[in-house]
């Protein structure tokens, strides 16, 4: 694989003591906003954590997937989207666990089951992982995927963790911010994000973050892994936009989270700032993470998209988007709210 260092005077991750630091300082997880955090979360009513109805999924199975048509794109629940490319299956941030926690007896639970289970997948070319969280980086479904995956590519260090758990080390491609590599027919860039690294107490930052910039010859991707609003979406969106679908983090935020996790005004922004024809949220509707309700992300993000003239796809999980006609938007997270709280939220903004 060759790589390639587009520019010196973009933004870089910065090394401090043997950990990654993002080009700017963030605050996260200060005491005060902590406190501030937990409160908010005990208060929060019935039927918001978690939807009181199925989240509707529908069903893939590889005999499906194999005859489906080039340039589509599936959401599999939180980060987790494939993507059929030039005739080859991509997989972004695969997890499939039960909950998003270091163990499976506690923590965020599913609100839903995947469209489809590791084991039944097709073959995939690549992997893309973005960062070394647990409700991004899933070694339950690494072990289970990794005998049909040609690739994984890696921000620097995350390789390092998947060759300890047993991946083949010639799988596995690492990447700086702005490096690039080819896989066949299709270009990979990992490109900036403004977050952070660790899986516990003693590995904060040891390993990097990135999002991804993934170019066909006829389709422009971006897959922004968790982040921040910062400049960076400007600069990806100057080298490399227009994009014809931005798969943006669009979930799990708070008002004390801002610098690490964008509100759902920031992720529209954010496409803007790409240059992005289409938006996906992603990182909402599968666990709860956060304080919000599980479906003020749609709400929010419905609402800022609709103001600032921005095209949505909100398909449901395991629905073809294609990336030539995507979808109209579907307010499905509206058929499990009740109907009083549906009356609450009043018209959908058009």
């Amino acid at each position: 694989m060759h790589l390639k260092n587009i520019a010196h005077n973009l933004i870089r991750p910065r090394i401090r003591r043997g950990r990654f630091a993002n080009h700017q300082k963030v605050s996260q997880f200060e005491l005060h906003k902590v406190g501030d955090s937990l409160s908010r979360r005990f208060e929060r009513r019935v039927g918001d954590a978690a939807p009181l109805l199925p989240v509707p999924v529908q069903q893939l199975t590889r005999k499906r997937l194999l005859a489906a048509a080039d340039n589509s794109v599936y959401r599999l629940g939180h980060s987790t989207v494939l993507m059929k490319l030039a005739g080859e299956f991509w997989l972004t941030d695969p997890v499939f666990c039960e909950r998003a926690f270091p163990v499976q007896w506690a923590g965020p639970k599913r609100f839903h089951p995947s469209p489809i289970a590791p084991e039944e997948l097709p073959p995939i070319k690549a992997v893309l992982l973005s960062h070394d969280h647990y409700d991004h980086l899933d070694r339950d479904a690494i072990a289970r995927l990794a005998h049909k995956v040609e690739h994984f590519l890696t921000p620097l260090g995350v390789g390092d963790l998947l060759r300890e758990w047993g991946v083949d080390g010639r799988k596995i491609r690492q990447f700086d911010w702005w490096e690039s590599g080819a896989v066949d027919q299709v270009q990979c860039v990992a490109t900036p994000a403004q977050h952070f690294s660790g899986r516990g107490a003693r590995d904060s930052n040891k390993r990097l973050w990135c999002s991804w910039t993934v170019l066909t010859g006829r389709h422009r991707i971006f897959f922004s892994g968790d982040s921040g609003y910062f400049g960076g979406f400007r600069e990806v969106g100057d080298h490399y936009g227009p994009f014809d679908l931005t798969l943006i983090e669009t979930g799990a935020y708070d008002r004390n989270w801002v610098d690490v996790h964008m509100l759902p005004e920031h992720s529209v922004q954010a496409h803007l700032d790409l240059r992005g024809k289409c938006m996906l949220p992603i990182h909402n509707g599968t666990f709860d993470l956060s304080i919000h309700p599980w479906y003020e992300p749609f709400e929010r993000g419905y609402a800022a998209a609709v103001q600032a003239r921005v095209q949505l796809a909100t398909p449901r999980m395991g629905q073809a988007v294609s990336l030539a006609r995507p979808p109209a938007v579907d307010l499905w997270w509206r058929e499990l709210l009740e109907p009083d709280l549906v009356a609450q939220l009043g018209q959908a903004p058009r």
